[in-house]
C-alpha cells in the first residue's frame, strides 16, 4: 500500500538523444536523474543558479565560464537536452569516432576555444587571454608575470600579426597537448 516504483522515469527525446551524443543508454539515463537532482525544484530546466551547486564546478577556476557554455544565444535556462549536449563535449574519444563526432578532437577544442573567447568575434585578445589565466592561476603570480605570461603566448601562436589568436592558431598551439584525455571525464564513457 502506497509503495512506489524505483523504476526511472522516462527520458525524453532518448534515441535521439544518444544517437546526437554517443552516450549509451545508461549514461543518459543516469544524467537525466543528475539533471533531476539539479532541478530541485521540478520546473523541467536548469538554471545557473542550479549549476552553481556542483561541486566540482565551484572549485574550478573557470566555472563560471563552463556554466556559461550550458546557456548559449543570452538563454537563462537549460533543458536536459542542451545539457547532454554539453557534457557530450566531455565523453572520451572512441576509436571509430569520425571529425563530426560532438566529443572529437575539432569539437573538443572548439568547446576550449569558447571558453577563452567570450566576446564571439573568433579570436581570443590580450585580455580575455589574461582573465583566463588570471583566473587559473591567480595569486600565485604577481600581475607583471601573468601580463608577461599572456604577451609571450600570444607572440607564440599568432601567426598572422594581429595580437590576437584565431581557432586556427589556438589549434596549432595546442596540437601537442593530449586534448583527447585532458578534456574527457571517465564517468561519461
Amino acid at each position: 500500500m502506497g509503495a512506489q516504483s524505483s523504476l526511472p522515469l522516462p527520458v525524453p527525446d532518448l534515441e535521439a538523444i544518444m544517437t546526437e551524443t554517443g552516450f549509451s543508454q545508461a549514461n543518459v539515463i543516469r544524467l537525466y536523474q543528475r539533471f533531476q537532482a539539479l532541478d530541485k525544484d521540478e520546473k523541467g530546466f536548469l538554471s545557473e543558479d542550479d549549476l552553481q551547486g556542483i561541486g566540482e564546478l565551484a572549485v574550478n577556476p573557470i566555472g563560471d565560464r563552463i556554466i556559461n557554455a550550458f546557456f548559449q544565444d543570452g538563454r537563462k535556462t537549460t533543458d536536459f537536452r542542451t545539457f547532454v549536449h554539453v557534457l557530450a563535449h566531455f565523453r572520451p574519444v572512441e576509436r571509430t569516432a569520425g571529425s563530426e563526432s560532438i566529443n572529437s578532437r575539432l569539437s573538443k577544442l572548439k568547446f576550449a576555444f569558447q571558453l577563452y573567447d567570450q566576446d564571439k568575434d573568433g579570436k581570443i585578445s590580450r585580455a580575455e587571454l589574461l582573465q583566463v589565466l588570471r583566473m587559473m592561476i591567480g595569486i600565485q603570480v604577481t600581475d607583471e608575470q601573468l601580463e608577461s605570461i599572456t604577451d609571450r603566448t600570444i607572440q607564440e601562436a599568432d601567426q598572422d600579426g594581429d595580437n590576437a589568436i584565431s581557432f586556427e592558431e589556438f589549434s596549432k598551439s595546442v596540437e601537442k597537448l593530449n586534448i583527447e584525455q585532458k578534456m574527457s571525464l571517465r564517468i561519461l564513457k
